[in-house]
């Protein structure tokens, strides 16, 4: 199986991108399914059954998220019939599911599970360490043929350790969140296929997708700003393909 995994989707620029790369990409990679981090899909924070349904439309079968997911208003009354998952290591009182059993037509099935960092991102979260423990323990007697973790963490050092952590019991660790593409993709010594950061999908002209005029000004007065989002110039995107067959993970970075 061949799986096309799309980083971190921002705002308009970025399901510009996959709309205009994803079916080609698709056809020319051999690819079975096709998975996006979609946090940030909806005007940069957050998703809307718009938006996720006009990538579906363009190739992407299911999204994973982290902490934006629940930005846009009235979210956790429809996140149930999104296709969309939310980090499993959020406490149990969040509406949503962390984890999700695919099946892939007669490719196999995957299970695909999310989960957050605490590291310089919110360590009043549940352990990513432990969550991952639980989730794997509930298919010990009915394995799925694939195991990918979106791992949506701020800190490397976190990243790796997960990655270490999970090494040969799952299929691929990838990382998202931080926006900006890691050169590390690599098969750690067990097999599991990792990367630290997929990327962003978006506006490259800009610093992280918001306007650059707007974070240099935070920069230079120390004062907040009022984030916008960065529409004009060039859109970026950023991937991978894990191949399960050949256990192999190589990065796919565009621009249009």
């Amino acid at each position: 199986m061949r799986i096309l995994f799309v980083g971190d989707v921002v705002a308009s620029p970025g399901r510009k991108a996959v709309i205009k790369l994803v079916p080609d990409i698709v056809r020319e990679n051999n690819i079975d399914y096709v998975i996006a981090n979609a946090e940030n899909v909806s005007h940069g924070r957050g998703v809307t059954q718009e938006d996720l349904t006009e990538m579906q439309e363009a190739g992407v079968n299911y999204f994973t998220s982290g902490d934006h997911l629940f930005w846009q208003r009235g979210t956790e009354d429809i996140i149930d019939t999104l296709p969309v998952i939310r980090p499993a290591n959020y406490p149990k009182r969040v509406p949503g599911i962390g984890y999700k059993l695919l099946t892939v037509g007669n490719k196999g099935t995957i299970l695909l599970i999310n989960l957050i960092g605490r590291t310089f991102l919110n360590e009043r979260l549940d352990d990513p360490f432990t969550k991952a423990d639980e989730i794997l323990s509930l298919y010990e007697s009915n394995k799925p043929d694939y195991i990918i973790v979106d791992f949506h963490a701020e800190s490397s050092s976190e990243k790796h350790a997960l990655g270490f952590y999970l090494d040969g019991r799952v299929n691929a660790v990838v990382g998202s969140h931080t926006h900006v593409p890691t050169c590390d993709a690599r098969v750690f010594p067990k097999g599991t296929l990792y990367v630290t950061d997929i990327g962003m999908t978006g506006n490259i002209d800009s610093v992280l997708g918001v306007k650059k005029e707007i974070i240099l000004e935070l920069y230079l007065t120390g004062l907040n700003q009022r984030f916008e989002w960065e529409y004009s110039g060039r859109n970026a995107f950023r991937s991978v393909i894990l191949d399960m067959k050949q256990n192999k993970i190589e990065r796919l970075d565009l621009e249009i």
